[in-house]
Formats: structure tokens, C-alpha cells, sequence
């Protein structure tokens, strides 16, 4: 019916006639309230304070404690308002005015206040992460002219910065007196502003959060509890949500080849989006700081030596592509065009390693490279048998060093190993995802998460980096963005094994489970279980 035919009168008695429909329609579909959320969370976390250690088990968990000033949506990656109700943007693009929800308590009770902001943002956070760091340096002053206003001033327009908002606010009055943020009492006391509260850790066995009765969106969350099993075996976890003591499943939670089978029981539903901000790419990272892995010639026989379908296919069950270079599909900034394509072919591996200097000795041996697996189950350790037999291929002893979540991340921080895995949250914007994994990192990244654990170093990329991220104008940031590209597809300084695909599976029950483009990520707020 078109509206342009109707009297103003009619067209108003029509709208609220179906507006009344509406009413009463959403009413049979209103959200019901209560009952426990049962999922996995795999491995078990280091923290629960994404302010501490933001790997993925720790996020997923923490992110339904502790909230952020904002979260973004799936469509456009616009920022979504959390603690900060609304912002202003200064014509110059260099002071970002934020102004608080009022009312809002810590778990403990105690207001939250820009000071917190503030506190996370200048001190807190850019001790333990790398991103928040790079952040930090952008930042000129941090300002609280009243307790629900925060002003960031920054040194230069920085177009990435609102999309660097996804990062953990913790209570300031709770670090009074502590300098060493890391090893604080505090971070072991998980007092947030989010949705769910703490409850109890049974190592082992259970991560339990409960309903913040005093959340700020009122009449939200609607659960009661959320319960993180903690399953150690891969076929026991596809049991849980095959038998329903489990929900909902991410991926990792079981095995890829599982997922089709338990993507087929009734009343199971599979989605693949919720990744729209985090942009994972599956790694396999090359230490450049190693004096063979520093030539171009092995790094490239590496890659070519190693067969990236056959990970997708058969070890991640299809659930992935091939990529030649940093940025994920995902993202608007990649361009395939310019990347560097270095294909499966072991016999031009053979060669290159030759042409490096890098003869077989008597027992076929070039030389020998530890490998750090990534400890987040099966799949990952069939990667790394598979890198094994893959490099031996062609005459590269690969002793494989198996360790725990904080062993791994200790070795790849403080450049303790040759190759290892990973994937990585490469994120909506270069400048956060990017820059920090491939810019030039003097010393090594110990007690931070992240940053270039490869010891790449490229001062054509550095600069180029720097250009990106604070140039204004949209087209010329693609063109630098396309140039980085090229030049580090080139250098292949690791290998991009492919783009990730992370189906989530659920009961039908379990409802509003991915509505951000944060995903199973996100906190939960919204997500209700139909009785």
C-alpha cells in the first residue's frame, strides 16, 4: 500500500493500528526471564580480567563481567553505546568527548566514574597489552572534567580510535597504592560493571557467573547464571551438547569434523556470523629473530613447503580459506591484488633452502626447529604433526615443544622458540590489529599480550604503518593500507595459513546468542533461553 495515497489522518490511524498489531504480537515473543546458560569455555583461562590477558578462552569469559564504553554493530562496525552513553567528535578529529551512564556501580557497589576510565585507559591497561599501549602513545591527556564525562585529546586525528574501544574498564578504587598491575590482589577478584557478576572458579571443573541485579540497562540481563564447563577431552565436550549439558558450542569447543554431525541433531542451529570485528586468521608463526629464519629464502621456502588446503580441508574441516597476507577477508582494507602468492610446491622449497646455504647433511637434515604448538586441543596438535611431517618434507627437523597456555605465551612474548601457532584477532581497523603485529619491537613483548612476536622488521613498513594510521582520508588509507600489503605478503615474515571460520552451534532454545559484531564475545545482556 503506498502511503502517498492515503490523508495524512488515515495514514496515522493505519500506523498506529499496526503499531497496536505489533504490540500485541511482540508480546507472545517477549523474552522470558531466568534459568542458567550452560557452555564450554576451552582451554581453561589464565584470567578472567580481559584487562590481564585478553587469549580467547579469557575474553569470552571476562568480557560478560567486565563492559566496555562501547561494542559494535555487525552491519557497518558502528560503535554500539555501552558505559558511555553518547560522544562528540571535534572537527580537527583529535578530542573525543564521552559522556557516562549515570547510576552505574562496580560489582562491589562502589560508582563507577570517568576516574575509572581514565585510570584504565592512561595506566592500567597499556602496562599489560601491547594494542593498548599503541593507544596509549596516540594519546595526549586523558580528562576528567566531571565524574561522568572523559575527554581523550589526542596528538594526532586518528581514525581507528573509536573502533579501539573494545577493550576492558576495571575499578580504579581497587588498584590504589599498586604499581605492579600485573601480579595486583584485585585482578583475582574480577569486580566489573557488566552483566554478570562472579560467582566461583572450580579449577578443572566450573566458571559460574550470576545475574547483576544492579546492571544499568534495566531489566537486563535476562539470565540468572551462566556456567563455563571446563572438559578437558574433545569427544566428552561433544558429548555434553550432544546429551544437553551443554548449550551452545564455539568453535574449538569440539572437533571440525564433529561439527557437521552435531550441526544435523534437532533442534540445533549453526551460524558463521559474530565475527565481523574480531577478523581471525589462523598463523604459523617463523621467529625472524632466529638467524635462519631471518633469511627471505628460508621464510619463503617455509611457506611454500607447507600446504595450506590440506589444513583447511582436512584438518579444519573446511571451515576456512587460503590467504596470502596479513588482513582477513573480512576486512575493507584488503587487497588480494598486490599480495604475493607463494603456492604449495615442496620440490622450489628444496631448492630455495639449497640456494640459502641449507644443504641436506647424511641423514637428509638441514637444520632444526623447535615448534610451540598452540595448547587449545586436537585440532591444533594435528596442525602441528602435520608441520612436522610437512617440513621434514624437505629437510627440516621440526622437535615439537609442547606446553600449557602460559608456557606458550611466555615462549612467543619473550621470542623462546623457531616456529609456532596461533591465530589472531587481526580486528576491524589496521591500525589496532595490524600495526601492532608486524611494527618494529625493540626488546620483546614480556608481560604484555601480543604485539610482533615474530621480530619482523621492516622500516619501509613502519612508516607506512604510521602514515595509515593517522591519515584522514579514507582512499589514501586503503592505498598505504594495499602497499603494506604487498610488501609484507613479500617479505612472508610468518605464514597466514588461512582465514577463519567459526561456526557456533546452539540449541534452538538459546535465544539473541550473536546480536553484535563481537559475537560470543560480546556480554550476553540480551541473550534470553525460551521455556
Amino acid at each position: 500500500m503506498a502511503f502517498g495515497r492515503l490523508s495524512r489522518n488515515t495514514a496515522s490511524r493505519f500506523l498506529g493500528a499496526l503499531l497496536g498489531l505489533a504490540l500485541v504480537s511482540g508480546a507472545a515473543f517477549a523474552e522470558d526471564r531466568g534459568g542458567t546458560l550452560n557452555l564450554i569455555v576451552q582451554p581453561e583461562p589464565i584470567s578472567l580480567n580481559p584487562g590481564v590477558n585478553r587469549l580467547g578462552p579469557a575474553t569470552f569469559v571476562g568480557n560478560k563481567i567486565y563492559d566496555s564504553l562501547v561494542s559494535y554493530a555487525q552491519k557497518d562496525l558502528a560503535p554500539i553505546p555501552r558505559l558511555a552513553e553518547s560522544w562528540t567528535v571535534s572537527p580537527d578529529g583529535k578530542t573525543y568527548a564521552f559522556k557516562l551512564r549515570a547510576g552505574v556501580t562496580w560489582h562491589d557497589g562502589e560508582p563507577f566514574t570517568s576516574k575509572d576510565v581514565a585510570f584504565s585507559y592512561n595506566e592500567f591497561l597499556p602496562a599489560l597489552q601491547a594494542r593498548s599501549r599503541d593507544l596509549r602513545n596516540e594519546i595526549d591527556r586523558i580528562e576528567t572534567p566531571d565524574d561522568l564525562t572523559v575527554v581523550f585529546a589526542l596528538k594526532n586525528p586518528y581514525p581507528a580510535f573509536l573502533r579501539s574501544l573494545n577493550a576492558t574498564i576495571v575499578p580504579a578504587h581497587k588498584y590504589i597504592g599498586v604499581t605492579d598491575f600485573r601480579n595486583a590482589p584485585a585482578n583475582a577478584e574480577f569486580i566489573g560493571t557488566g552483566p554478570f557478576k562472579f560467582a566461583e572458579w572450580k579449577k578443572g571443573r566450573l566458571i559460574r557467573l550470576v545475574r547483576n541485579d544492579k546492571y544499568w540497562d534495566a531489566g537486563k540481563p535476562f539470565l540468572d547464571e551462566i556456567d563455563f564447563q571446563i572438559i578437558p577431552d574433545a569427544n566428552s565436550r561433544a558429548i555434553a551438547f550432544e546429551t544437553g549439558q551443554v548449550e551452545a558450542l564455539r568453535s574449538g569447543d569440539v572437533e571440525n569434523f564433529d561439527i557437521p554431525r552435531l550441526s544435523a541433531l534437532d533442534g540445533v542451529k549453526t551460524r558463521e556470523d559474530g565475527w565481523e570485528y574480531l577478523q581471525p586468521i589462523g598463523y604459523v608463526h617463523l621467529n625472524n629473530r632466529n638467524p635462519i629464519l631471518a633469511k627471505l629464502q628460508v621464510r619463503q621456502a617455509i611457506v611454500q613447503a607447507i600446504d595450506r588446503d590440506f589444513i583447511v580441508n582436512t584438518i579444519f574441516a573446511g571451515f576456512g580459506k587460503p590467504i596470502n597476507g596479513p588482513f582477513s577477508s573480512l576486512s575493507v582494507y584488503k587487497d588480494a591484488s598486490v599480495e604475493t602468492v607463494y603456492p604449495f610446491d615442496p620440490k622450489k622449497a628444496a631448492t630455495l633452502l639449497d640456494e640459502a646455504g641449507y644443504k641436506p647433511g647424511p641423514d637428509g637434515t638441514r637444520f632444526t626447529l623447535k615448534l610451540v604448538p598452540l595448547p587449545y586441543g586436537e585440532l591444533w596438535s594435528r596442525e602441528a604433526e602435520y608441520l612436522r611431517e610437512a617440513l621434514g618434507a624437505v629437510g627440516i627437523k621440526v622437535d615439537i615443544v609442547s606446553t600449557d597456555v602460559a608456557g606458550w605465551f611466555k615462549r612467543l612474548t619473550t621470542f623462546d622458540y623457531d616456529i609456532a601457532e596461533n591465530f589472531v584477532y587481526t580486528t576491524a581497523d589496521p591500525a589496532i590489529g595490524i600495526s601492532y603485529g608486524y611494527r618494529t619491537v625493540k626488546g620483546d613483548n614480556a608481560g604484555t599480550t601480543g604485539a610482533n612476536v615474530n621480530g619482523y622488521s621492516n622500516p619501509e613498513v613502519d612508516t607506512l604503518l604510521e602514515q595509515g594510521a593517522h591519515e584522514p582520508n579514507e582512499a589514501n588509507r586503503k592505498e598505504i593500507y594495499s602497499k603494506v600489503q604487498q610488501i609484507i605478503s613479500h617479505d612472508v615474515p610468518l605464514v597466514w595459513t588461512h582465514d577463519i571460520v567459526f561456526p557456533t552451534l546452539y540449541r534452538d532454545r538459546v535465544q539473541d546468542l550473536i546480536t553484535t559484531a563481537l559475537g560470543t564475545d560480546d556480554n550476553f545482556a540480551s541473550v534470553w533461553l525460551r521455556k
